[in-house]
């Protein structure tokens, strides 16, 4: 059984840092790209971030230059360091991959990321 459990989240002031963790079990890692994505109150989710087997990264236009996405195989687990954090971040975060032999999405829980002074 495949799970996702991200985890680092909370409250943070503008300007500040936090750094979300997100654990695979049940998938080989190593074959799998990963993303990030968050969904603000009454909008959709949207994707931030993500990062192929071979370490290649994207990222969404509001979060260049401030966000960074990493993987570590050895441990299943990928980052999202979050800088210079601003209001408009608020949001429910969540990891997310896929099957890399029928393409099936695996989502995690989620987890709540709020910037306010």
């Amino acid at each position: 059984q495949v799970q996702l459990v991200e985890s680092g989240g909370g409250l943070a002031q503008p300007g500040g840092s936090l750094r979300l963790s997100c654990a695979a079990s049940g998938i080989d890692f190593r074959r799998i790209d990963m993303a990030w994505y968050r969904q603000a109150p009454g909008k959709q989710r949207d994707l931030v971030a993500s990062i192929t087997v071979g370490g290649n990264t994207k990222y969404t236009d509001p979060v260049k230059g401030r966000f960074t996405i990493s993987r570590d195989n050895a441990k299943g687990t990928v980052y999202l360091q979050m800088n210079s954090l601003k209001v408009e971040d608020t949001a429910v975060y969540y990891c997310t991959t896929a099957s890399p032999y029928n393409g099936n999405p695996y989502w995690g829980q989620g987890i709540q990321v709020t910037v306010s002074s």
